[in-house]
C-alpha cells in the first residue's frame, strides 16, 4: 500500500505528458529514484488502493489518459463504456458512503501528500460513454477533493470526471488556485470548444468555481453549486471562529467531531445504502450499524484539517466570497444551485435566492432535511438532478432527443417506490391485443422495436401516466418518450410548483416538449412515443366528457408516422371515475371572480399549441379543477392491435386515406374505452377492499386477478 500511497505526490503537467514530483510544501527539491519511478507509473495511469481496491486515478482521467491523449474505448453497450447506457442501467448509488470518504480521505493525507494542488480522477468512475463532456469537481474547505464519492460511479459513465485535490500543507492564495482550474478549463474549452465544461463545486468550491466563470464569460461553462460558501460572511459560526482557532493544540482533536455535526446531518450520510423496501425495523438496524462504523472515523477529520490549516481555510474562504461576490454581473454560465435547509455552516437557502436574483441563468434546488456536506448524504442523486433540470448536454444547447439519459435502476426505484401507494390503490391493470385478435394481460401484443407510436385516451389531470410509463419499464425494459405540453418545461411553470421534484422527475422519465421536429426526431431514433391527440382539452374535461375524445379535425400525426414506417398502437384506459369526482371544473372557476383573474393572470403567457384550431381542442387554458378524492376503485388499460404504417407512405400522402386512417385510429380507441367499461363490472377485485383482502396472503399487487378478457 505504501508504494501506492506515494504516487499521491505525483503532479502531472495536464497540458503535456510531462509529470514533476513536489516536494513536501512549496518547495521543489531533488527527484529521487523511487520518486521517478513514481512519476512513469503515474503517466501509465497509477492508481490509489485502499483496502484492497483501487481508488484513485492519478495523472489521468476516466475519459483520457492526458489532454489530446484518447483511451482505447470498449465495445458499444460494454459495461465499462459503451455509446449508449441501456434503460435501468446500474449506477452505482449507495455502493460507497461517508464510511469510504473517510477512510480514503486517510490514505491519501499520508505522508506522501505534499505539493501543490492537483487533479485526480476516481477508478470507480470507470468508462464514460462517447462524446462525454468534462467535468470537474472543486471541494469544500476539507480540500480532498472526494466529497463525489457516492456519485463517482454513475458520473464517470456520463462525464469525464476530474476531481481538484488540495493538500493538507498546502498553502496556495485563493487567485492561484481560479488560475490554476482556469487553466484547465481553458485546455478542455480548446480541445473541444462545441462541449460545455462542468464544474461541480462544493462549499468553497463553489465561490471558486464562481470565480472561474466570471473570468470566462465567453466559455460554455455549467456550475453546479452545493451551499456555496458565497455567504459565508452570514455563516452562523462567525462568532465561534476565533475561539476554534485558539484551542490549545490539546483540545483541537475534539474541532473534527464539533464540525461533523455542524457541516452534515450524520443521520443523512448513516442513511445512504439503507434499502427502503426492507422492514423498519431492519432499516433501524442497518441505520445503526452504519452510524456506528461511522463515528471512529470522524477522529480522521482532525488530520484534514489541523489546526495549523483551520486558520488558513478560514482566510481562503473569506477572500473566496468577497472574490466570487465582486464578479457576480460578469458570470454567464448556466448555474444550478442546491441548498439545504438544515445547513447549520452557511445561511443556504437565503443564499441560494440571492444568487437566483443576482445571476443571468440560474436555478435553485431546495433540501429541506439535508445538513451543509449535501452531497455526502441520502437522497441527493446528483445525475438525477442535472436530468430533471435539462442541463446535461454534449453541446452548446440542451438537446430532447440526442441528450436524453434513460433512467438508472435507482432512479426508477426512487421515483415509483415514492408512489407505491399511488399503484396499491389503483392496482393497474395492463391488457394488449395479439396479433391473432386474442387480449391477453401483459403487454405481449405490443411490438419490441420501435418505432412505436402509442396513441391513446389522456385520463382527468394525466392520472394514468404513472402506471402506464411504470408498466413498459417493468415489463419491456422500454422507456416510453411522452410528448408533453411544451409548458411543462418553462421557467414559469418550475416557479408555479414549491416542490420541483414532480417537474424534475418528468423530464428524467422521457417527456419532452410536442413539437413536429421532436416527433420527427424520436421517430428516426425508433423510439417508443406516447401521443395524446386531445391534449390538454382531455386532461382538463368538463363534467360528465370522462373518456370522450377531443381530437383535431386535421390527422396530425399520421403522414409523420407513416414517412417512417412507425406502428400505431391505440391504447384506451378507464378508472378515472374510480378514484376522484371532479366538483369544480374550467367553466365552474371562471365563474368565481378573483379565481377568473388568477387564470386569466396565469395563463396570459401560456404558450398556446392550438391557438389557432377552432372548437373545443383549441382551448388549453391550464388550471387545477377541484377534485374530491373517492374509495380508489381501479385503472385498467387496453393496448389494441398494431396498426402498421409502413408500405403506406405513398398511400396515405392522399389526404382522404391519411384522414380515413386517422379516424380509424380514433375509433379503435373508443371502441377500448366501452370495452374496458363494460368489462370492469365483471371484475371481483375491482373495489379497494376487495384487492386487499386478496393481498393479505401477499400477493404481488401485479397479480391481483381481474375479468376474464
Amino acid at each position: 500500500m505504501a508504494a501506492s500511497v506515494n504516487l499521491l505526490s505525483v503532479s502531472c503537467s495536464l497540458g503535456s505528458s510531462r509529470f514533476s514530483i513536489p516536494g513536501r510544501g512549496r518547495g521543489r527539491g531533488r527527484v529521487s529514484a523511487r520518486e521517478e519511478t513514481a512519476a512513469a507509473a503515474a503517466a501509465a495511469g497509477s492508481d490509489l488502493v485502499v483496502n484492497g481496491e483501487r481508488k484513485l486515478r492519478v495523472g489521468g482521467g476516466n475519459g483520457r489518459l492526458g489532454f489530446g491523449v484518447e483511451e482505447k474505448r470498449g465495445k458499444k453497450g460494454e459495461e465499462n463504456g459503451g455509446d449508449e447506457l441501456g434503460v435501468l442501467w446500474e449506477d452505482g448509488y449507495g455502493s460507497s458512503s461517508v464510511k469510504d470518504y473517510l477512510d480514503v480521505a486517510k490514505v491519501m493525507i499520508g505522508e506522501a501528500d505534499g505539493g501543490p494542488p492537483r487533479w485526480f480522477c476516481p477508478v470507480e468512475c470507470g468508462r464514460p460513454i462517447r462524446n462525454a463532456p468534462v467535468l470537474l469537481f472543486l471541494p469544500g474547505m476539507d480540500g480532498i477533493g472526494l466529497g463525489l464519492i457516492l456519485h463517482h460511479k454513475s458520473l464517470g459513465r456520463v462525464f469525464e470526471v476530474r476531481c481538484l485535490h488540495i493538500p493538507v500543507a498546502d498553502r496556495t492564495p485563493f487567485e492561484e488556485l481560479v488560475k490554476y482550474v482556469e487553466s484547465t478549463v481553458r485546455r478542455e474549452h480548446a480541445l473541444h470548444p462545441g462541449r460545455p465544461v462542468y464544474i461541480v463545486g462544493d462549499s468553497l468550491g463553489g465561490s471558486l468555481a464562481l470565480a472561474v466563470a466570471a473570468r470566462n464569460p465567453a466559455t460554455d461553462l455549467v456550475l453546479v453549486l452545493a451551499n456555496p460558501a458565497t455567504s459565508f460572511g452570514q455563516s452562523q459560526l462567525q462568532p465561534l471562529l476565533p475561539l476554534l482557532e485558539a484551542l490549545p493544540d490539546e483540545l483541537h482533536v475534539t474541532v473534527p467531531y464539533l464540525l461533523s455535526f455542524v457541516m452534515g446531518e450524520p443521520v443523512k450520510m448513516a442513511m445512504v445504502g439503507v434499502e427502503n423496501r426492507f422492514p423498519p425495523a431492519q432499516s433501524l438496524d442497518e441505520l445503526s450499524r452504519n452510524l456506528v462504523a461511522l463515528l471512529p472515523r470522524l477522529s480522521n477529520l482532525s488530520d484534514i484539517i489541523p489546526k495549523k490549516s483551520l486558520s488558513w481555510k478560514i482566510k481562503l474562504l473569506k477572500s473566496a466570497a468577497a472574490y466570487a461576490n465582486s464578479r457576480l454581473h460578469a458570470i454567464r454560465a448556466e448555474v444550478l444551485v442546491l441548498a439545504s435547509g438544515k445547513d447549520n455552516l452557511l445561511p443556504s437557502e437565503n443564499e441560494a435566492r440571492r444568487l437566483a436574483k443576482s445571476l443571468q441563468n440560474c436555478k435553485v434546488r431546495y433540501f429541506k432535511e439535508n445538513g451543509h456536506t449535501l452531497l455526502l448524504e441520502d437522497g441527493i442523486n446528483l445525475l438525477a438532478l442535472l436530468k430533471g433540470t435539462l442541463m446535461y448536454r454534449h453541446s452548446s444547447r440542451h438537446d430532447a432527443v440526442s441528450d436524453y439519459l434513460p433512467p438508472s435502476r435507482i432512479e426508477f426505484k426512487k421515483a415509483f417506490e415514492d408512489g407505491k401507494g399511488f399503484r396499491l390503490a389503483t392496482s393497474p391493470v395492463l391488457l394488449s391485443t395479439l396479433e391473432d385478435g386474442r387480449i391477453v394481460r401483459g403487454l405481449a401484443g405490443v411490438p419490441n422495436k420501435g418505432p412505436v407510436i402509442l396513441v391513446g385516451y389522456h385520463m382527468l389531470m394525466g392520472l394514468e401516466l404513472r402506471s402506464l410509463v411504470e408498466g413498459f419499464l417493468m415489463e419491456k425494459k422500454i422507456m416510453v418518450r411522452g410528448l408533453a405540453h411544451p409548458q411543462l418545461f418553462t421557467r414559469r411553470m418550475e416557479e408555479v410548483f414549491e416542490d420541483k421534484s414532480f417537474i424534475d422527475t418528468l423530464r428524467q422519465f422521457g417527456a419532452l416538449p410536442v413539437t413536429g421536429s421532436n416527433f420527427y426526431r424520436l421517430l428516426s431514433s425508433n423510439s417508443f412515443i406516447l401521443l395524446y391527440p386531445g391534449g390538454v382539452r382531455e386532461a382538463l374535461h368538463l363534467k360528465g366528457e370522462a373518456y370522450t375524445l377531443f381530437w383535431p379535425k386535421q390527422p396530425e400525426f399520421v403522414r409523420m408516422a407513416a414517412r417512417f414506417g412507425a406502428t400505431i398502437v391505440p391504447f384506451g384506459v378507464v378508472g378515472e371515475d374510480d378514484v376522484a369526482e371532479l366538483v369544480l371544473d374550467y367553466n365552474d372557476l371562471k365563474n368565481i371572480p378573483f379565481v377568473r383573474d388568477w387564470i386569466i393572470e396565469q395563463n396570459r403567457d401560456a404558450i398556446k399549441l392550438r391557438a389557432d384550431v377552432e372548437g373545443e381542442v383549441g382551448n388549453e387554458d391550464l388550471l387545477m379543477p377541484g377534485l374530491l378524492p373517492k374509495v380508489p376503485g381501479r385503472f385498467y388499460y387496453l393496448f389494441g392491435k398494431p396498426i402498421e404504417t409502413k408500405g403506406k407512405k405513398e398511400m396515405l400522402k392522399d389526404k382522404e386515406n391519411a384522414n380515413a386512417f386517422y379516424l380509424q385510429v380514433k375509433s379503435e380507441i373508443e371502441n377500448i374505452i366501452s370495452y374496458l367499461k363494460k368489462k370492469r363490472e365483471k371484475d371481483p377485485y375491482r373495489g379497494i377492499g376487495e384487492r386487499l383482502l386478496y393481498r393479505a396472503f401477499e400477493a404481488p399487487v401485479d397479480e391481483v386477478p381481474a375479468f376474464e378478457p
